[in-house]
């Protein structure tokens, strides 16, 4: 058995993610502990008990998601013997996933990391003012016709490619007016479903630019290291490993695209049998189905998944 850990993006959260964890491991208490000091927030009482629209305020959402991934790989290393370098041949993460992958590869301390989702999260939702942007799900449409939509719909404005999740699902992202007529066009162009999507800003398009400006000062400010295992990283759908290579990729993503449909494939072609999505939800398990047929895919984000994973890792 090969095995990658994959990391959830915006969209995972819930009130009451990684209590359970928190109350039945000493090991994930020490995380949201360390993260509510490098955020000088008790981010883990907003986690818990909501409300549920300041937890998914962009600013807040980012680093809670992260700190749940980081609580369960550290309780993963204590209670199953978790060894990354020795049981992963690669890491991976969706969107502000990709830093939760870093934290877990050695490559960024958890209290950075916390900070830089912080920075990112309040750099990307000021970066368009409230209402001139959008997103919407285009269904049903590989890759390259939702990119020929996404063409299209632009007359001038921004309409980019935000996410390629696999199973013909593709965000678009850009002017609310543009990402609308991608709306109408995809509909016409066999689309089963397009659907604009609850967000308070365009993730992952040209607009984006004050916030990849945002994050790369707030990244050459902090040490990176050359993470344990190989990390694949959103917009070159292959591993990287080099610091600076690390921060580059990190500036670039936030207004490229979210290539996670050929990650997840890039992975899956170099022998990974089993994917383990680490932290809360269940999103990326089922997009993995859709990509790697054959590969297995598990989600490990509560006291029960870590025996679960613990038997299988030592069985």
């Amino acid at each position: 058995m090969t095995r990658a850990f994959i990391f959830p993006g915006q969209g995972s959260q819930t009130v009451g993610m990684g209590k359970a964890l928190a109350e039945a491991f000493p090991q994930a208490k020490a995380v949201f502990d360390e993260v509510d000091e490098a955020l000088s927030q008790k981010l883990s009482t907003l986690m818990w008990e909501g409300p549920a629209e300041e937890l998914t305020l962009t600013a807040n959402t980012q680093p809670a998601l992260m700190a749940v991934s980081l609580a369960t790989i550290r309780v993963l290393e204590a209670e199953a013997g978790l060894d990354l370098k020795r049981h992963a041949a690669f890491v991976a993460g969706h969107s502000l996933g990709e830093y939760s992958a870093l934290a877990a590869a050695r490559s960024l301390s958890i209290s950075d990391t916390a900070r830089l989702l912080r920075i990112r999260g309040n750099a990307m939702q000021n970066a368009v003012p409230v209402g001139q942007g959008a997103m919407a799900a285009l269904l049903g449409l590989e890759y390259d016709a939702a990119l020929e939509v996404a063409r299209e719909a632009a007359q001038g404005e921004v309409c980019d490619a935000a996410n390629d999740n696999g199973g013909a699902q593709v965000v678009v992202s850009g002017h609310k007016s543009a990402v609308e007529r991608a709306v109408a066009i995809a509909q016409t162009k066999g689309a089963k479903r397009a659907v604009m999507l609850a967000v308070s800003a365009p993730f992952h398009c040209a607009l984006m630019q004050p916030a990849a400006d945002a994050m790369r000062e707030a990244l050459d400010g902090v040490t990176v290291n050359a993470p344990v295992v190989p990390v694949v990283a959103n917009v070159e759908a292959a591993p990287i490993t080099d610091p600076s290579a690390i921060r580059d990729a990190l500036v670039r993503q936030v207004t490229g695209t979210v290539r996670w449909r050929e990650s997840v494939a890039f992975i899956a072609s170099h022998g990974v049998d089993s994917f383990y999505e680490v932290g809360s939800g269940k999103v990326l398990t089922g997009l993995v189905k859709r990509i790697a047929a054959g590969a297995s895919s598990a989600a490990i984000g509560t006291p029960e998944d870590v025996a679960a994973f613990k038997a299988s890792l030592n069985g």
